[in-house]
């Protein structure tokens, strides 16, 4: 929009030509935002208000008397509020390069007034010191030009080749010297002796490893020996476990033969024997029974016989008496003797065959023999 202004975020815009902004002020301060500007009425500048550097680079004396000459680097920029953007636009709005300049000058005084009371150990040493002491004592004039200081930095401090610092840096370079030479030796000790451990951790592990070859050789050459025995031994086993398993069943096939023969054999062999041993105990048995029968059916055959025989005995008798010479005593006394003595014999011999024939079983009956007469008594 025509006579509408907008300061750029690092700027400051300030407008002249009325009565307005702080009292006494001669132009009032925007930031941040825009402004309306009424044309030929007003009129509008621009304050940076970006950070800038000062260098500083001085010749000091040190309260010892020694000249340093020092650099250092101001870091700075026009304050925020609005009083600070005032006085830096009052000093340097027409020439803002002067603010570096000018802000290099105020350090550089108050820096040779600090190193002045410092030695030169101090200020080599402590450094941050100085800076903040150059700081707290330039606060004071930097703020009344409306500038703040970010940062200060010594970068460089040196005697302007007096030898002093090198002096004073000599005990120190010497100590460190020492200690880097100590600390070099126990390094090259310490390199020594890691290199010696290191080497017989070589060498111990060149002999694990060997040992360990030689045991992974023994262990290879004694698996392929294994292995080598496997197909035969198991072959072998193989060969005894097909023994084992014909032999188990030559005896199965055995047993079931035994089996068939006892079935087939055996039992009837044992079945006709005990047919033939039944048969034969019950043909005894018969023969017994009939031999009973006809021992008894003899005897009384045999004693029917007898019985029938014993007068053709008599008479055997009697006819062997027919031509004795007998010579009869007592008469008819005498004939009845003999009868009865004849009879009595035929008796006698009949007891006598029934004895034998009771002892030996049924037998045939002998012919009967001609009884030889009685030995007559003398005449």
């Amino acid at each position: 929009m025509f006579g509408y202004r907008v300061p750029a975020p690092d700027e400051a815009m300030l407008i002249s030509g009325g009565r307005y902004g702080m009292k006494g002020a001669p132009f009032r301060v925007v930031t941040g935002h825009g402004a309306f500007v009424v044309p030929f009425v007003r009129k509008v500048r621009y304050l940076t208000l970006a950070m800038r550097e000062a260098e500083v680079t001085e010749q000091c004396v040190t309260r010892q008397g020694i000249t340093l000459n020092v650099r250092a680097v101001i870091a700075f920029k026009v304050g925020n509020d609005e009083e600070s953007i005032v006085n830096a636009g009052q000093r340097f709005l027409s020439d803002q390069d002067q603010m570096a300049t000018l802000t290099g000058r105020i350090f550089a005084g108050h820096l040779r007034s600090i190193i002045g009371s410092m030695t030169v150990e101090e200020i080599v040493t402590e450094r941050q010191k100085l800076a903040t002491e150059v700081l707290d004592g330039s606060k004071f004039e930097m703020a009344k030009i409306g500038l703040s200081v970010d940062s200060l930095q010594i970068q460089s401090i040196d005697d302007m080749n007096s030898g002093y610092i090198d002096a004073m840096a000599a005990p120190h370079n010497a100590a460190i010297q020492r200690q880097a030479q100590i600390a070099q030796a126990q390094a090259n000790q310490q390199a020594a002796e890691a290199q010696q451990e290191s080497q017989r951790k070589q060498a111990e592990y060149a002999r694990q490893t060997a040992v360990a070859q030689a045991g992974y050789k023994a262990e290879i050459d004694k698996a392929q020996a294994e292995s080598a025995q496997v197909g035969p031994l198991a072959q072998a086993q193989s060969q005894m476990s097909v023994l084992a398993a014909q032999t188990e069943l030559a005896n199965k096939q055995a047993e079931l033969r035994q089996r068939q023969l006892i079935a087939e054999v055996v039992k009837p062999a044992e079945a006709e024997a005990e047919k033939v041993r039944v048969l034969a105990e019950a043909d005894a048995r018969r023969t017994e029974v009939l031999a009973a029968a006809a021992a008894s059916n003899n005897r009384v055959a045999l004693d029917r016989m007898l019985i029938d025989q014993l007068p053709q005995i008599v008479r055997e008798a009697a006819a062997g008496l027919a031509g004795a010479n007998v010579s009869v005593l007592n008469g008819a006394d005498g004939l009845s003797e003999i009868a009865a003595g004849l009879v009595g014999q035929g008796l006698t011999i009949l007891d006598s065959v029934k004895k034998s024939l009771s002892g030996q079983g049924p037998t045939s009956f002998p012919e009967a023999t001609a009884l030889e007469p009685p030995e007559s008594p003398a005449q």
